[in-house]
């Protein structure tokens, strides 16, 4: 039975204009229109071989005024949102194609799902990545079950061995795009999140250059309920969505930072497809700072118990950092759709979250280098409960007076309210005390 509603026209009148796909997709599939019968169908196709992860009731709710519906897309089996689309994808290949196989060439969650999901379906599947990626993503592509090949210095070096390899041996050369079967597949999160929480009256998705999950989902979402309001968050730093969007057309002129914090986040905008979808169907698209991303990562760790990278966490940090009061009081949803971050990263985030959230603070101070001044010290920091986690003396450069210490200490407090009280403390003690600011 066909489907037709008011959405469904929008559909078709944002899609009617789209060019044929470019060069830079091998798929020979069309950017045809995304239908909701589409994303209906891809759901009962994929139901056996995703996830259907939860929706559930955050703590952080009472925090900020709302109530809050966490969408754990980074429980999924790779971590990533991303293995919706890659096995609608994968599934839809001509059989022929199946047994001949797919390539792609970098270390990107797509390619972590494209590994997985074609060692399930017995697809042949190759990974070209450079000889500088992470030994670690290089292990975790092998352990999905494909056979991983490094080469060249960059990532452009392995691109083209993968086309050239696809070229003489017949694979489907793969990497991220908008064609209406990956769309299709991407949109099942809308419509989970449609029968998991009722009454929704916002969802809040990652966006960015890579804003297939948002644009997918809101075709299925705005189908169910036009009133629902659909909502797109992107670092500061790249508002490639933002900018695309103004000028109407991919803005691949953005400069993209290849940082591995960003993930998907700092990419250019790949398709017309979905950038029409957005447009026509998104209704607001905010853009949020680094810091924003680093205390979202925290406060879903800490309350949910949740580890992410700054594309699953960036959708809770508009909220976090006030961007959309509008939703005071309202039923949100919020995407969690990936959790592939690398160990010394996720240090290094959760450390400078802490002093971005003034729980983790640093001072300096000079007393004389006598008996009991050490402990006199300590017994302050015991009476205000602070939690000493480095402290440091210097004797020989000290520039003050002869006979005297520097003392450079690093405390954990419980708040912003406490650090206050401690640093007060302090001054009254040791009025030369000086606060290292973040």
């Amino acid at each position: 039975m066909k489907i037709v509603s008011r959405n469904e026209e929008l559909l078709r009148d944002a899609l009617s204009c789209i060019p044929q796909p470019s060069s830079r997709t091998s798929l020979a599939s069309c950017n045809r229109l995304i239908r909701f019968e589409d994303i209906s169908a891809a759901a009962f196709k994929i139901q056996c071989g995703v996830q259907k992860t939860p929706c559930m009731y955050s703590r952080l709710s009472k925090q900020y005024g709302m109530d809050i519906y966490l969408k754990k897309e980074f429980l999924q089996y790779t971590g990533s949102v991303k293995e919706r689309g890659v096995l609608y994808l994968l599934m839809s290949l001509p059989q022929e194609q199946q047994r001949k196989g797919v390539i792609v060439a970098s270390d990107s969650n797509f390619s972590m799902a494209v590994a997985h999901h074609a060692s399930e379906l017995r697809v042949p599947v190759f990974v070209i990545l450079c000889t500088s990626t992470a030994p670690a993503r290089v292990r975790m592509c092998r352990d999905y079950g494909a056979m991983v090949i490094s080469y060249g210095a960059t990532g452009k070096d392995s691109q083209l061995h993968a086309r050239r390899l696809a070229q003489e041996n017949g694979y489907l050369y793969l990497e991220e795009e908008d064609s209406a079967v990956y769309l299709s597949g991407l949109g099942t999160v809308g419509l989970e999140m449609y029968e998991q929480v009722p009454k929704l009256d916002a969802v809040i998705f990652p966006a960015g250059g890579h804003c297939g999950l948002l644009a997918g989902s809101a075709a299925a979402l705005k189908h169910l309920n036009p009133h629902i309001s659909v909502i797109g968050v992107e670092s500061e730093s790249f508002p490639v969505l933002q900018q695309s969007l103004k000028a109407g057309h991919p803005n691949d002129d953005q400069a993209c930072n290849n940082h591995h914090f960003y993930g998907d986040v700092s990419g250019v905008c790949f398709g017309s497809n979905s950038l029409q979808l957005t447009g026509k169907l998104v209704d607001k698209v905010v853009s949020v700072r680094e810091e924003d991303i680093l205390i979202s990562m925290l406060r879903l760790l800490e309350y949910e118990r949740a580890t992410v990278d700054a594309e699953g966490a960036i959708g809770l940090a508009a909220l976090v950092a006030g961007k959309l009061p509008e939703l005071k009081g309202k039923r949100v949803a919020v995407v969690i759709c990936s959790g592939n971050l690398e160990l010394h990263l996720l240090q290094q985030c959760i450390a400078r979250a802490l002093t971005l959230d003034n729980r983790v603070c640093r001072f300096s101070l000079v007393i004389s280098d006598c008996p009991g001044d050490m402990s006199k010290l300590l017994e302050l920091l015991a009476r205000e409960e602070a939690r000493v986690l480095d402290i440091k003396q210097e004797r020989t450069f000290v520039t003050s007076e002869l006979f005297t210490v520097e003392v450079i200490c690093t405390v954990e407090t419980r708040d912003k309210i406490h650090t206050a009280q401690l640093r007060n403390a302090l001054l009254e003690r040791y009025p030369t005390a000086a606060w290292t600011e973040r």
